[in-house]
């Protein structure tokens, strides 16, 4: 096989210099043989594709960079790969590679590939920013009825404080330390519905950070396990071996939040119970189930469970903020949650990810 069969021989090198895309050409064994400026500057220095890649991406598929390479060169056809999240020299980029085979003219034998390299780190930030400006956009609709929830409490405060006063005044304190005790639960009704709703509002994750799903759902059981013994709720793990990373967004709170209200659940029944807790894979998705062994959903229930202030629990002991939050995170992060009823009895929630967006799509 003739050298020049793998560099950009009579092509225009000044046209493939100039190109804003990298271009990267590589021989069968994924040795690289040319590539232009612009992929020296978005990839790491080296001599082997997969070991390059790999450099700035060390979260991908169980199979790894080699394998997947090598499979996009006996497909035949062009194979797309979007939204990899590349580190090099401190500098995090966003990338779309597309690979196609190369051939010889004459024997139309394979003799290696070429890599087409597109930075999308600007339209990464721009969706970033689009996507807080409709969190934000979210957040003044529910002004309104967070205004008329707030009314509510505020309203029995300043007349409980108003009684109190008076009964103070008359030395009568037992009916005084009462109507303080009601101001005081007003009070934190207004403290939950506000953290809540800032919780709602908030980011606490870049674009670019990632965790295993596992670790992730981990950490929301680790922090809700308190309430859980508490309530007498015991927490049973079925984790999958191998799950993908995730852009974290507000995964972790999603998980707390279902937890939560599992626990809560079953706590009302007065005799504990179980929440599984389940973690695996399909061929689109990555599912994590939360199964508790509480009353269940009522048709009415399930029709309302994801609106806005709409809540099962006791009065003082729920915003209906919650579920709420949750399906607002997962539709920005391209996923999905489903409420539903066991066959066995309680309520069964299952949180999905496209694989699309874990690091199994991004190699």
């Amino acid at each position: 096989m003739a050298e020049h069969a793998l560099n950009f021989g009579r092509i225009s090198r000044k046209l493939i210099d100039s190109m804003p895309l990298g271009l990267v050409v590589f021989d069968e064994n994924l040795t690289i043989k040319d590539r232009n400026p612009a992929a020296e500057e978005l990839l790491a220095a080296g001599d082997n594709l997969a070991d390059v890649l790999r450099a700035g991406s060390p979260h991908q598929r169980p199979e790894g960079w080699g394998v997947f390479l090598r499979s996009a060169l006996t497909v035949g056809e062009s194979q797309g790969f979007g939204n990899i999240a590349y580190a090099l020299d401190g500098r995090d980029s966003v990338l779309d590679l597309t690979i196609s085979a190369l051939g010889d003219e004459e024997s139309g034998e394979l003799i290696g590939g070429i890599l087409i390299i597109e930075d999308e780190t600007v339209k990464v930030s721009m969706a970033d920013e689009l996507a807080g400006a409709e969190r934000l956009a979210a957040v003044g609709k529910l002004a309104a009825r967070v205004a008329h929830e707030l009314n509510n409490p505020l309203d029995g405060i300043l007349r409980y404080i108003g009684l109190a006063q008076r009964v103070a005044e008359n030395n009568n304190e037992e009916r005084a330390v009462h109507y303080l005790q009601e101001s005081r639960k007003g009070l934190l009704r207004m403290v939950q519905i506000v953290s809540e709703l800032l919780d709602f509002s908030r980011s606490t994750h870049t674009a670019f950070e990632e965790a295993d799903i596992n670790k992730l759902v981990e950490d929301a059981i680790k922090a809700m396990s308190v309430g859980a013994e508490r309530a007498g709720v015991r927490i049973q793990r079925e984790f999958g071996e191998k799950m993908p990373n995730v852009r974290t967004g507000n995964l972790f709170q999603v998980f707390c939040n279902l937890i939560k209200n599992a626990v809560d659940a079953m706590e009302e029944q007065g005799r504990g119970g179980v929440l599984t807790v389940r973690t695996y894979y399909d061929e689109r998705n990555a599912l994590i189930e939360f199964a508790d062994t509480g009353p269940g959903l009522s048709e009415e229930v399930m029709e309302k469970i994801f609106e806005a202030f709409f809540t099962t629990k006791a009065k003082g002991k729920g915003t209906g903020l919650g579920l709420a939050i949750c399906l607002d995170i997962m539709e920005r992060c391209g996923g999905k949650i489903k409420a539903q009823n066991h066959d066995e009895g309680g309520a069964l929630f299952t949180v999905s990810i496209p694989l699309e967006r874990t690091s199994w799509a991004r190699v």
